[in-house]
This record gives structure tokens, C-alpha cells and sequence, in this order.
């Protein structure tokens, strides 16, 4: 059996194979490496008994479910007005800057992609941003610089 198979069955299997139990596989399959291949979406269309287009449909509307290859570090930041507002393009363009790589590119060592999302909800304290799961708020281009390299320095 094949290791997205093995996968799919466990998820299946803890989370139900009815239709509501799409999006928890989706996330448990997403913890395993940051992306859903077409191998995945098939094998849970399979598992549950649903179109492979409708699995595909529900992984592409939501941002968090990536269906391409991202980097160990995924970045993502807010995009709404209110972090625009708060100095959002400063920021962007020193991770820009930093990593070498313009939003939706990945690293060449595969460590961070840049993404834009929607309200990830610290408007209060924009601008923000998300690195894989931890928020970092009330950013400017020197925070932004001291945390880029910490992650820098981890492997």
C-alpha cells in the first residue's frame, strides 16, 4: 500500500467517510508536508466516495490548503486594508528582500515560501503575518528582519 494511501485510511478511518470528514483529512494530510498532491485528492475522493473535482474544489477555495509543492516555512501575510494601512508593503518588501523571492515563489532550498492571504484576524494589531501556524503581529521591517533570522539559522 502506498504511503497517501496508508494515510488517507488512517485519516479516514479516525475522522468518519462521510462527506463532512473532507476538510479534517484534508488538514491531517496537510500536517504530514505542507501540500496536497493529485495523488491525495484522488485517493480521498476514493476513500470517501466523492468526485476527485469536488475534493479538488474545497482544497483550492480555501488558502491554507496548498495544492503545489511550498517551503518548509510557509509565510503568509495579511493582505486586508488594515494591514496595508499599518505599513504591510514595508514589511513585504524586506522579506522580499531577505529571502530573494517575490509573493507566491518558494526558495530555492525549498525553507520558506511568500504568500498573500486574507484576514488572518490581528487586524488590531496589524500588520501580521503568519509563519507555518505562529502569528507575529505589529510588524515593521526591523521585527520582520530579526525574525526572518531566526528562522534563518534553524534548519
Amino acid at each position: 500500500m502506498l504511503e497517501n494511501e496508508r494515510l488517507v485510511k488512517e485519516l479516514a478511518k479516525k475522522h468518519g467517510k462521510r462527506r463532512d470528514s473532507l476538510i479534517p483529512i484534508l488538514q491531517g494530510l496537510l500536517e504530514e508536508r505542507n501540500y496536497l498532491t493529485d495523488e491525495d485528492m484522488v485517493q480521498v475522493a476514493k476513500e470517501l466516495d466523492i468526485s476527485a473535482a469536488d475534493v479538488y474544489g474545497t482544497a483550492s477555495f480555501y488558502s491554507f490548503m496548498d495544492t503545489e509543492v511550498r517551503g518548509k516555512y510557509v509565510i503568509r501575510i495579511c493582505k486586508t486594508i488594515s494591514c496595508s494601512m499599518k505599513g504591510k508593503i514595508d514589511v513585504l518588501h524586506t522579506i522580499e528582500d531577505t529571502l530573494k523571492i517575490k509573493v507566491g515563489e518558494t526558495t530555492s532550498d525549498k525553507r520558506f515560501s511568500l504568500l498573500e492571504t486574507n484576514c488572518i484576524g490581528w487586524c488590531h494589531k496589524a500588520p501580521a503575518m503568519l509563519i507555518n501556524d505562529t502569528p507575529y503581529t505589529e510588524l515593521d521591517p526591523q521585527k520582520v528582519n530579526e525574525i526572518l533570522q531566526e528562522y534563518i539559522k534553524k534548519n
